[in-house]
């Protein structure tokens, strides 16, 4: 399934959401300008679980350098496809959320849960010697927590059906909650796979969708004001 957009308006305009595909698109112009120096960067910028996991045996790098990449990752991606793809996802489910939350607090739980997506990845593949980068454990939140918010959100979406091309509007539960299968079927068979780092990470992706939901839920009791009734 590929969601091409929803019939959810926003009714704020989306910065946050906008500055966040911005950023990440002059990021990776910068990295095309690297040239035989981009292994480098990436390996610096990106989470390398096993610089984590043997943090105190190996590293002469400083707590901040070695940590650092938990943020720094979120906006770097491997291609143009890459790219593309987890900024489409942002742009259709992004508005909704930051529209919830609020600028500020959105941009918090982007970051954060980023973090815990990529916290995810090296727990599962913490001798992994291959960067993880990408902004899919936070994008994933942000499906998360539209998938719990807009349930029943219709969302049009281009769906495979044998050799035919088919265009549906689906219900927004459906279309995540089967993104989310997906991840959950990949991510158990890189585990049980003799080589399991396959070059997605999949248990970023899961952790970064679990995360959403669960720290959407509590911003939303601590921050979001509900609608004061008023009786005459």
């Amino acid at each position: 399934m590929i969601p091409i957009r929803d019939r959810n308006p926003s009714g704020t305009f989306p910065y946050i959401t906008i500055g966040i595909i911005v950023i990440n698109v002059f990021i990776f112009l910068y990295e095309l300008s690297l040239g035989s120096d981009l292994n480098k960067f990436i390996n610096q910028y990106g989470v390398v679980p096993i610089k984590i996991t043997h943090y105190y045996r190996t590293s002469n790098s400083t707590l901040i350098e070695t940590f650092f990449p938990f943020i720094s990752s979120t906006f770097l991606h491997a291609g143009f496809i890459h790219l593309i793809g987890n900024m489409w996802f942002l742009w259709i489910f992004g508005d909704n959320i930051e529209d919830k939350l609020g600028h500020v607090k959105y941009l918090a739980f982007y970051i954060l849960c980023g973090i815990i997506g990529s916290s995810f990845h090296v727990f599962f593949y913490s001798r992994s010697e291959i960067p993880c980068i990408g902004a899919s454990g936070a994008i994933a939140a942000v499906l998360g927590a539209y998938m719990i918010t807009f349930p029943r959100a219709k969302v049009i979406t281009i769906v495979p059906i044998f050799f035919f091309i088919q265009i549906i509007e689906l219900p927004a539960i459906i279309v995540l909650g089967f993104w989310l299968l997906i991840q959950f079927f990949n991510g158990t068979v890189s585990i049980m796979a003799s080589r399991p780092d396959s070059g997605v990470a999949w248990w970023a992706h899961i952790g970064g969708f679990i995360s959403g939901i669960v720290l959407f839920s509590i911003m939303r009791v601590l921050f979001v004001r509900k609608p004061v009734r008023r009786s005459y």
